[in-house]
């Protein structure tokens, strides 16, 4: 006798991948965000997510590329030319005016630029140049509890998960995401009464290359790193569903810091 046909319902609690992804996307802060005093909340917050998605980026790169010396060839150079694309983009992008910056710095400028407080984010990478454990630093931001347990997520991937697991949390958590997050920013910050050509550039940049380029590439190589194996497969869901609960976190903690 054949299986019954799954619902929708059990589809839905079988893989919530789809769901959280939407309830991400359909998110109330893309609607508050109104004016600038909001912005410059979101954007204080949100500078600690754009400052760990690097450590992601690096985790993928020791993963599928050779960073030791003496050097040795990659085991896939396919996998490393998409990761270290990547790489290029988001740690030495075009700056819109000639040069170069990491997108952590082009968000950096953007803040200064629409006045929100960098003062959380500039110290926080301060004590961690400076060589204080990461966990310290962040235990001593002063943000959001959700925008903390958001990069500790971000940082326990990336120095703990399994390689098809932080690949899952960089492409379903961040760039499968971000382009279609960002569209709905873009559209917020169309009538601020302020300058904010940096972020807006920070925005499109991010549209333009996730969307078209660099999502497709994590795509790619998160397969290529679960290699059709179903535990790799289940272990890769569970961590992008995490990730997404994660930023849907983070985004309500903006909300209440917002309305307070």
């Amino acid at each position: 006798m054949p299986a019954a046909p799954i619902s929708p319902v059990q589809a839905a609690i079988a893989n919530p991948l789809p769901q959280l992804r939407r309830q991400l996307l359909d998110h109330p802060i893309y609607l508050t965000v109104q004016d600038l005093a909001a912005l410059r909340v979101l954007m204080r917050e949100h500078a600690f997510a754009v400052w760990d998605f690097m450590s992601l980026l690096k985790r993928m790169q020791q993963v599928v590329t050779c960073n030791q010396v003496p050097w040795t060839p990659a085991a896939d150079p396919e996998a490393a030319r998409f990761i270290l694309e990547i790489v290029v983009g988001e740690e030495a992008d075009e700056d819109g005016r000639g040069g170069c910056l990491s997108h952590f710095e082009l968000y950096r400028e953007a803040m200064g630029e629409i006045g929100a407080e960098t003062r959380p984010i500039d110290e926080f990478v301060a004590q961690i140049r400076a060589g204080v454990p990461w966990q310290s630093a962040l235990d001593r931001a002063p943000i959001q509890p959700q925008t903390r347990e958001f990069v500790r997520f971000s940082l326990d991937t990336a120095l703990q998960g399994r390689p098809h697991e932080v690949a899952a949390a960089f492409f379903h958590g961040r760039e499968d995401v971000i382009p279609e997050m960002f569209a709905r920013l873009v559209d917020t910050i169309q009538h601020q009464g302020a300058e904010v050509e940096r972020f807006r550039h920070y925005l499109q940049r991010h549209i333009e290359v996730d969307g078209d380029h660099h999502g497709p590439l994590a795509q790619r190589l998160l397969n290529r790193l679960c290699a059709g194996d179903p535990i790799k497969i289940i272990q890769a869901e569970s961590t992008a569903c995490e990730a997404l609960r994660r930023r849907i976190g983070l985004w309500d903690g903006v909300l209440a810091a917002i309305r307070p």
